[in-house]
């Protein structure tokens, strides 16, 4: 305790050795990107086989926007097809 608080004290930030292990350690749920709650019902509706233009209808948006969301869910999740965007989707149970 008398070291946590030495350290503080010359201005270090200060974590115990079990919370920096916690810290460091990674589950699964590490690589599950946040969505926002439009990307959730883009990528639920690409997952039900619609086209950007269909989405845009039953979403009451432009095409452009569907667009940016498809793209926008390929990096969050890292992927470089719908096929395995809605794939991981899967896995993570998002879908």
């Amino acid at each position: 305790m008398l070291d946590a608080i030495h350290t503080v004290v010359k201005g270090v930030k200060y974590l115990s050795d079990d919370a920096a292990e916690t810290l460091r350690i990674k589950t699964e749920h590490d690589s599950i990107p946040i969505l926002t709650r439009r990307e959730k019902e883009v990528l639920s509706l690409i997952a039900e086989g619609l086209t950007n233009s269909e989405i845009a209808n039953k979403l009451f948006v432009s095409v452009t926007t569907v667009d940016s969301h498809r793209k926008n869910l390929l990096s969050k999740f890292n992927t470089r097809n719908t096929a395995s965007l809605v794939k991981l989707a899967m896995l993570n149970q998002l879908i």
